[in-house]
């Protein structure tokens, strides 16, 4: 199913234009940011704005149909869903690194590779260009 331009355009205004998952604004990514399935039509969900996030190719690339992932414990965890959580409650910055807060985060930075050292040190470019959050 084709997501519609207002859709679309909806989904990125309400993303503020950022990947909803690492944050990095549409602008700075190498390819156009995509609506992401946050459920997948593959397991049911919907193509409304109440199951779509904007990401970055990579995140979503990453992410697929993917809901859920196991902890480094062994405990079955969902991913990070941007419209039920707030990105402050499960990550933090440390610099240019995304560290996870909670197990959700901890499952969703592993699966969606958030802190590889090429994404790390883009990052830090950005923000030392002001143009990607420090905290």
């Amino acid at each position: 199913m084709k997501i519609s331009s207002e859709l679309r355009a909806t989904v990125a205004r309400r993303a503020g234009s950022r990947c909803e998952y690492c944050r990095i604004h549409e602008d700075d990514a190498i390819y156009a940011h995509e609506v992401d399935h946050v459920v997948s039509r593959q397991h049911g969900g919907e193509t409304v704005a109440a199951n779509l996030a904007y990401a970055c190719m990579i995140c979503n690339r990453l992410k697929g149909t993917n809901l859920s992932s196991v902890t480094t414990s062994g405990d079955l965890v969902r991913l990070f869903d941007p419209r039920l959580h707030k990105w402050e409650e499960h990550f933090r910055l440390e610099g240019a690194v995304i560290q996870p807060l909670s197990p959700i985060a901890e499952v969703t930075t592993r699966l969606l590779r958030l802190n590889t050292a090429e994404r790390v040190v883009r990052r830090g470019i950005l923000q030392q260009l002001g143009r990607y959050p420090r905290d």
